[in-house]
């Protein structure tokens, strides 16, 4: 999967998230920290060692999933959408 590919589905979940009102506060933040984070890895060459450990995008699919779990019922395009990026980070080795 190629990083443009990567940024088009973070784009999607913007997107998903920006008409998604209803989405608790809580939720909101940490998924827009998530999305913070991804695209700084990606910033950093998309590797693992360019950005510290804790700020990887490896690092956050686990919270992804997590999140896909929470917004299934509410939110299925946004879930779908988390479950695709979690995808894409994982095929790319990120």
């Amino acid at each position: 999967m190629s990083e443009e590919s990567l940024r088009e589905l973070l784009a999607r979940v913007r997107e998903r998230l920006a008409v998604s009102g209803s989405l608790e506060g809580e939720s909101r933040a940490l998924l827009v920290t998530l999305m913070r984070d991804i695209e700084r890895a990606l910033g950093a060459g998309g590797t693992a060692t360019a950005a510290a450990p804790d700020q990887t995008a490896a690092a956050h699919a686990p919270r992804l999933e997590a999140l896909a779990v929470r917004f299934e019922a509410g939110h299925p395009g946004l879930a779908e959408t988390l479950r695709e990026l979690v995808e894409a980070l994982a095929r790319a080795g990120i």
